[in-house]
């Protein structure tokens, strides 16, 4: 039946992507960003509600209070699937996303991406994408947006542990934004392959002020992400 519940979703997010795929070039025409930027948080909000309905899937949200929504920050997240990023579209609305550039060749997805507030990194790029990314991201936090980064750099299992990138470090010592860090259980439900019902549960923790030694706080989150994700891990055994 959890197979069965698997594809049934796989097929009906197609669909509802393929949907929303018919109103690219109207919006590509009329190129106003404000509009694209609903489209895909209506997008998004449609995909979770097919996972609730079909999958049986399932937020609870904790340490809501850190969320800091009244001013820009730079959230640092896990990265377990495609859920993350597409439930922050909805857990903090006009968030700028940092992701890899190589999403920017799926279809549909990719064109949504290119046209949300994300920064598509060049990760061979060295230090030109980093600056890119510096630069890329001071103009969206003075557009009033937050930042959101997946330090681990790629999608990684819930009982995986891997070095953090650079990119957070350089971040967090040029824009001068306090730190929030999240830490969720997605991919027990959200893997590669199948998926199933449940309570994804996403942990917002205190901010972690500006203008500390940046090498610390890196080791400071890096300690948090690694405790916590094993935290929810255990909690569902």
């Amino acid at each position: 039946m959890l197979s069965v519940r698997s594809r049934l979703f796989d097929v009906f997010f197609g669909l509802w992507t393929l949907l929303q795929s018919l109103f690219i070039p109207a919006l590509a025409v009329l190129h106003r960003p404000g509009l694209t930027r609903a489209a895909i948080r209506f997008w998004t909000r449609g995909v979770l509600g097919l996972s609730h309905r079909i999958l049986g899937l399932r937020l609870r949200e904790e340490g809501v209070e850190n969320k800091h929504l009244d001013a820009p920050c730079i959230y640092v997240c896990n990265h377990q699937s495609t859920w993350e990023t597409l439930a922050f579209n909805q857990l903090v609305p006009d968030v700028c996303i940092i992701a890899k550039q190589e999403l920017r060749k799926i279809p549909v997805f990719g064109w949504f991406l290119r046209h949300a507030p994300m920064i598509l990194v060049d990760r061979s790029g060295g230090g030109r994408a980093m600056a890119a990314m510096i630069s890329e991201a001071r103009q969206e936090v003075a557009r009033g947006r937050s930042i959101l980064i997946f330090p681990e750099g790629t999608r990684i299992g819930v009982h995986e542990q891997r070095k953090f990138q650079p990119g957070l470090i350089a971040l967090y010592r040029k824009l001068d934004l306090p730190v929030v860090p999240v830490v969720h259980n997605a991919g027990c439900f959200w893997g590669k392959g199948a998926k199933r019902g449940g309570t994804i549960v996403a942990s917002y923790f205190p901010p972690i002020p500006p203008g500390l030694p940046p090498a610390e706080v890196m080791a400071q989150v890096e300690q948090l992400l690694n405790t916590e994700k094993s935290r929810l891990v255990a909690a569902m055994s």
